[in-house]
């Protein structure tokens, strides 16, 4: 049984008034996200409007928590980076001697050629298409939770991020509960 069918069983087996936070917990799962919430609650009875307004709620929480902690993780890292520079520089500027390498200090984990391929596609993107654009068309390839946290990670504006990225889940979301909802609504 697959991630999706537990949830789709779940939500079946518990009292209705639950059913909304059975969606939004799916919604925070990475792959499931709020299109396949908004699915999974409308396939499970759900009025399509609280199915989509659940996932969307649900996936846009989790993408919150994750660029609210790796931006914060870059402060961090940016900050312990220019301590060491700043330190260098006192250093070399009081005439002191070096006995560590420069790279000790030059520790740039951003590097290209220590790059994985799949950052150096997600770069040509963002250069590509922006922040809006990948935050939109995001979810065709990646969960909007690795989008979101490589935005944030890669110092773009939490704010930025998260403004985009609720447009994406909400248009996403209404998008698959329009279609779900209008073949379930056929189909019956």
């Amino acid at each position: 049984m697959n991630v999706i069918e537990s949830f789709q069983d779940l939500v079946a087996q518990v009292p209705d008034f639950i059913q909304p936070f059975i969606v939004a917990l799916a919604g925070a799962v990475p792959f499931v996200e709020g299109e396949g919430a908004t699915t999974i609650g409308i396939l499970g009875g759900l009025n399509p409007v609280v199915a989509v307004a659940a996932a969307a709620i649900g996936n846009f929480l989790c993408v919150f928590v994750l660029v609210t902690l790796s931006s914060g993780a870059r402060s961090v890292i940016v900050t312990r980076n220019q301590v060491r520079k700043d330190a260098r520089e006192a250093v070399l500027a009081t005439g002191g001697t070096r006995r560590a390498s420069e790279d000790e200090f030059e520790n740039d984990y951003a590097t290209s050629d220590r790059k994985s391929a799949r950052i150096v596609k997600f770069q040509r993107a963002l250069d590509k298409y922006g922040v809006p654009g990948v935050s939109l068309l995001g979810p065709l390839l990646l969960p909007t939770q690795f989008t979101s946290t490589m935005l944030a990670a890669g110092g773009v504006s939490k704010a930025r991020v998260l403004f985009w990225q609720a447009i994406a889940i909400a248009a996403w979301s209404i998008l698959f509960g329009v279609v779900v909802g209008g073949v379930v609504h056929n189909a019956g």
